[in-house]
Formats: structure tokens, C-alpha cells, sequence
């Protein structure tokens, strides 16, 4: 560890410990957005806030000419019922994320670095919602990068303390609200209804008869299902379902998403039910550019060896960054994978890890930054 890492060791905690206690839910960072923004103001910072939604932007420099890097990191909790008490809580990291990219900017500040073209900074709300990163699409805000970078704390099966990977190769992900509409009657006449649970039933069935290519890893499975009243001689004329569709690539995904509603239809005729579909929140599959992936490595290896740089690391967990990617095709963009000993794993309620190796992130994201403006190409 360097000796300014040490000097901004008890500042970068102090940071993590203000995120971590005081967390917000999706769409709902406001005291987030206005602490984020303030210290990116005692960085020197250009900030662009916005009236319909949380989030922050920081700017430093014009990058006329020269080339436009920006690191992102995620800002929304989870609701999670915490010893006994339903509340907002950070178990997915988003407060060591926005951490780490505060983190770098001060330690590249306080090395005396000078940006030689635009550097920007993205904290991005509602990746939980999966909708946060397609607003800040819309917003233009990367619309002048050349080069983005993320970072996401992975769990201690994949990476552990001190192993650090250039990419995360999340999978796809949708998530599926649906009804189903049939006929009510008395379950002595059950001739005379269409009874929701059987075609509920019928669908987990077929849903788990779709064949896709399975060098592909991908699955779909019903997670909620909710029906009746505390009747027990009626036939249920409604039912309220979720499903979650996972794989590897987008395109396998896709084809869940087909099959699934070829299923709907063919039961809607089998039983005369009327089954409705409406698609919630979505992960897109990572596309992670090739140079950005060999950037980070580099970057990797200057601060912890070569020996502790890991291969990419393969995860069916989903991450709205990678909407970036898919919207803005010629983004070079990749997400660091940092080993910090997480356990028992993401979205555990009492999810923990090593905060030191938050320091070990900070010095790598600087390192990517400089790396990338020394060495990096403006996209084609």
C-alpha cells in the first residue's frame, strides 16, 4: 500500500461508514445524491444534478481532442428485514462502490495528477431497479465517453482477498410480473370454473420443458405465486405470479422470453384462461470491449502482480452497466471484479467483507484511469 493510500486510509472509512449507515432505496437517493455531490464540489468538480431523478455527475476538464474516461458506481440499497426490522440496507456493495470511485478521485487529486483530457464520474441511482442506468442513457450522459469503467464487490466463491479480475461477465436477467384470469365456482361444481391454480401449475410444468443450447447456461422459474382467499370450497377465478428468466448471453435470453410466450398461449386455449405477461425490471448480458479488458488488467498487476490478476470472472448475477454498452456500441467499457472476502454473499442481510481491500480498488481505478489516458484509443 502506498504511502497516500495509508494518509487517506481513516477519510475513505470514515466515507464507507456515512454510505453505509445512512442508505436509500431506488429512485430515492436524495440525501445520497446531495453528499455525493458535495464531495465531488470539494474535489473540483463541474456537478450536474437533475429535477425528476437522484443521481450525480461530476466533471473535470473539457476533453477537447483528447480522450473522455469516466468510472461509474451504483448508489441504491435493498429492502431487507435486518434483525427483526424492515429497512433500506446496503448488502450489495453500492455503498463500497460509490466509496471506491470517491476514493479514487482523492487519491488521484492528492497525487498531483493532471487530467490531460475530460474525466467524468457517473453515480448512477436504481441499479436494483435495473432502470437506473437507462436513465442516465437518456440523460446523455455518455454520450462523450470513450472509455467507462464500473466496479463491483464479488462474493468469496469467486474472488477472494487480494485477486482482483479486469472483468465481471454478468449473465442476462428478466423479471416477470404476471396474472391469470379464469372462472370462479363452487369446488363441488368444478366443472363449471377455470380453476387459476391448475393452470399455474401447468406453466411451472411447461416452463421447465424449454430446451435452449446448453453450452449456454440459462434458466426460468416462477418465484411468486398468490391466489385465493380463505375459502377452501371455491375455485380461484385469480392469480398474481412472478418468474425470473436468466442466461449467459442476451440472445439466449430472447429466446426465453419466446418460448415463454408461445407457453401463455398455448394454455390460454388448453384452458380458457386469459394469462398476461408484463415485463419489470431487466439485466442485459455483459459486453465488455476488449481494450478496456487489457487496461484494467494492466492496471491490476501495477498495484497486486500479475500472480493475483484473475481470469474474468463468469457470474449469472445481473448489473444494469452493461445497458451502457449495448446502447452506445462503440463504448469501451469493462467493470473491475474486486476480492474482498464477501460473505456469506450479495443480498444477504448481514452481507460483510474486508474493508481494507477497499483501498487496494481505490489505488487500481486511479491506476485505470491514468493507464487509459496515457495508452487508450477515442472509440471509432
Amino acid at each position: 500500500m502506498s504511502h497516500l493510500l495509508r494518509d487517506l486510509k481513516n477519510e475513505i472509512l470514515s466515507i464507507y461508514n456515512h454510505l453505509h449507515t445512512h442508505p436509500e432505496l431506488s429512485w430515492e437517493e436524495h440525501n445520497t445524491t446531495r453528499y455525493l455531490a458535495d464531495q465531488l464540489r470539494q474535489e473540483g468538480f463541474e456537478i450536474t444534478t437533475f429535477d425528476d431523478c437522484t443521481g450525480v455527475i461530476g466533471t473535470l476538464g473539457t476533453g477537447d481532442g483528447e480522450l473522455t474516461v469516466g468510472l461509474r458506481a451504483d448508489m441504491d440499497a435493498l429492502w431487507q428485514e435486518v434483525n427483526g426490522k424492515w429497512q433500506a440496507n446496503h448488502s450489495c456493495g453500492h455503498d463500497a462502490h460509490m466509496t471506491l470511485v470517491l476514493g479514487a478521485i482523492k487519491y488521484l487529486n492528492r497525487s498531483g495528477y493532471q487530467f490531460p483530457g475530460k474525466f467524468k464520474v457517473i453515480f448512477q441511482p436504481a441499479e436494483e431497479k435495473g432502470t437506473g442506468a437507462l436513465k442516465m442513457i437518456e440523460k446523455g450522459v455518455i454520450d462523450d465517453l470513450d472509455y467507462l469503467y464500473g466496479v463491483h464487490l464479488r462474493p468469496i466463491q469467486e474472488l477472494t482477498s487480494g485477486y482482483c479480475s479486469p472483468a465481471i461477465l454478468h449473465g442476462a436477467a428478466r423479471f416477470i410480473q404476471g396474472t391469470i384470469t379464469g372462472r370462479a365456482s363452487h369446488a363441488a361444481r368444478p366443472h363449471l370454473g377455470i380453476n387459476v391454480i391448475e393452470v399455474a401449475a401447468a406453466l411451472v410444468q411447461e416452463i421447465g420443458k424449454i430446451h435452449t443450447d446448453p453450452q449456454v447456461p440459462a434458466t426460468i422459474k416462477m418465484t411468486r405465486l398468490h391466489t385465493g382467499d380463505n375459502s377452501v370450497n371455491t375455485i380461484p377465478d385469480h392469480a398474481e405470479f412472478t418468474l425470473d428468466l436468466r442466461a449467459q448471453t442476451n440472445q439466449v435470453l430472447e429466446l426465453l422470453q419466446s418460448e415463454l410466450e408461445r407457453i401463455t398461449q398455448g394454455l390460454t386455449l388448453m384452458y380458457g384462461a386469459d394469462i398476461r405477461l408484463e415485463i419489470g425490471a431487466r439485466m442485459a448480458a455483459a459486453e465488455v470491449n476488449p481494450d478496456a479488458q487489457v487496461l484494467m488488467e494492466r492496471a491490476i498487476i501495477s498495484v497486486i502482480g500479475e500472480e493475483h490478476c484473475a481470469p474474468p470472472v463468469v457470474t449469472p448475477g445481473g448489473e444494469d452497466f452493461h445497458f451502457y454498452t449495448l446502447h452506445q456500441t462503440n463504448l469501451q467499457a469493462t467493470m473491475l471484479g474486486l476480492g474482498c472476502d464477501l460473505h456469506p454473499g450479495l443480498h444477504h442481510p448481514y452481507m460483510t467483507f474486508k474493508q481494507e481491500d477497499l483501498l487496494t480498488g481505490i489505488e487500481i481505478l486511479a491506476h485505470v484511469v491514468k493507464e487509459t489516458f496515457a495508452n487508450g484509443q477515442k472509440r471509432g
